[in-house]
């Protein structure tokens, strides 16, 4: 298999779409991102509205799941994800989610994220479950 797999875009189009941006993940099983809270996101009140504060964190998660893997090379798939929210996020903030793997084998990760304005207030926090299979 060439060394580009072409069934697998990077970044995807959700992350380009929503701004994110990988900033670390230099940890095998963490990574950490970056996303303005834009307007576009927000409802009618001006707070960002949930459901991209849930994207943003299910693609922190997904690639800590990735990079948990290693040197394997593995599609990752969301099984299943809770979130909870604890804080209405402004349009303007910036958001940081940091995500790590806390348990895992060859098949699955479970990841946990936690989601902080730019004022360090934690503003969501959510976990998930990643399969992990082989792509030839």
């Amino acid at each position: 298999m060439p060394a580009t797999d072409r069934r697998v875009q990077v970044p995807p189009n959700c992350d380009l779409t929503l701004g994110m941006v990988c900033i670390d993940k230099s940890e095998p099983g963490r990574t950490v991102w970056r996303m303005l809270a834009d307007e576009r996101f927000s409802n009618p009140v001006g707070i960002m509205q949930v459901g991209f504060i849930g994207a943003f964190a299910d693609s922190a998660m997904g690639a800590a799941s990735l990079t948990y893997a290693r040197e394997r090379k593995v599609f990752s798939a969301n099984a299943e994800m809770k979130i909870s929210f604890f804080k209405p996020v402004r349009v303007g903030s910036t958001l940081t989610c940091s995500a790590v793997v806390v348990s895992g084998g060859q098949r699955a990760a479970f990841v946990e994220a936690e989601v902080v304005d730019d004022e360090g207030r934690t503003v969501a926090r959510a976990s998930s479950t990643y399969l992990l299979t082989a792509r030839d």
